[in-house]
């Protein structure tokens, strides 16, 4: 660096070697490079709900659009009954938790508009009942969750009717996410029948 030179000077050319441009007297960078792990970070539900929602209003798929938008509706409505809470469930987990209350509340509903003759309104119901089933994890078959019963069962010697706390505390704990835990409870108690 010279005697006359300002250094400032150094730092603008080093900024010009950089990629970044000072056009008429502002300095502005090129597109910052950040790598956050990206592919690390778990997809949350609540992100995948947030993103059909903007892919559903590109499309134009209004049916589709109201029940995502319900269903952020709902888990806006669970975060602000936790606000006051003394403890936070795990975010997916209390979107899942939603979830599976809006999926038993629609098939209530498809059963009695069936039942009321409202064929129209079940198979609105029904189509609300697809899209929300979409950001549930997969859900466990008749065959794994006896199977997951009866691996609970062994291992808590769960022997008749007064373990069924026991095993359906571990199931839910194990499983939650993953079953429907009012048909669970039947297959509990056939097991330890």
């Amino acid at each position: 660096m010279s005697a006359k030179a300002h250094p400032l000077d150094t730092v603008v050319h080093g900024v010009k070697a950089r990629g970044c441009n000072l056009a008429r007297g502002l300095l502005t960078f090129a597109q910052p490079r950040f790598t956050m792990h990206q592919e690390n970070r778990k997809t949350m539900i609540r992100d995948s709900i947030k993103a059909a929602q903007i892919s559903a209003m590109k499309a134009g798929d209004k049916p589709r659009l109201a029940a995502v938008r319900l269903i952020l509706a709902k888990v806006k409505d669970r975060d602000i009954e936790l606000r006051t809470a003394a403890e936070t469930p795990d975010d997916d987990a209390m979107v899942i938790d939603v979830l599976q209350k809006m999926v038993k509340q629609r098939r209530e509903s498809i059963k009695l508009f069936e039942e009321g003759g409202r064929p129209e309104k079940a198979e609105e119901e029904k189509a609300e009942l697809i899209v929300i089933e979409e950001f549930l994890p997969a859900q466990m078959s008749e065959e794994e969750t006896k199977a997951a019963i009866e691996a609970i069962k062994a291992e808590t010697g769960a022997a008749g009717m007064k373990d069924m706390g026991k095993v359906m505390g571990l199931l839910k704990e194990r499983h939650s996410a993953q079953l429907d835990m009012g048909k669970a409870s039947g297959w509990v108690k056939a097991a330890l029948s």
